[in-house]
Order: structure tokens, then sequence, then C-alpha cells
């Protein structure tokens, strides 16, 4: 398993997000966010994530849990936290 690309801070998770989503694919989706796997998104998304992971921007990476529920993680700019969080929520 490779390692962390950069620091995740404090990690958080919605209300909503923790009452709907499976803690199992949660946890794996975090862990892919950490190594650079950003998830489902386009490719013009992942190119502006490569460039915000050089120039320490915000990051962002969208997944689906296995009933389907989308969710994002969003890491701040700063890396001083993440959180994860259904589109809803935003």
């Amino acid at each position: 398993m490779s390692t962390a690309l950069f620091a995740l801070g404090q990690t958080v998770i919605t209300r909503q997000a923790l009452d709907v989503l499976h803690p199992e694919d949660v946890k794996s989706c975090l862990d892919r966010h950490a190594r650079g796997d950003w998830g489902d998104l386009g490719e013009a998304d992942r190119r502006q994530n490569e460039i915000a992971l050089a120039q320490e921007m915000r990051l962002f990476s969208a997944y689906n849990d296995r009933s389907g529920t989308r969710f994002w993680i969003i890491t701040e700019a700063d890396r001083s936290a993440t959180t994860i969080l259904l589109p809803d929520d935003y």
C-alpha cells in the first residue's frame, strides 16, 4: 500500500454523512484521498487537484459508498482539516 501524499489534519464528518455512509467505505476512501486517488472526478478536476497538491491548495475528491451514496472529501489548503460530507451538506 502506498503512503499518504499529504497530511489530512483533523478529520471530521458531517452528521448527515455519519448517519448514512458505511464506515468501512469512509475509511477506505479517506485512505484513497490521502494517496492522491481522487475518486470519481473528471480529468479537469483531477488535473486541478494535482496542481493543488503541488501548490498546497484545497484538495477535493468524490466517491460513492457501497449503497451508491455520493460523498465528498475535502482537505483544506493549510492541511489543518479534512471534511467528509454529502453534497447536500455543502
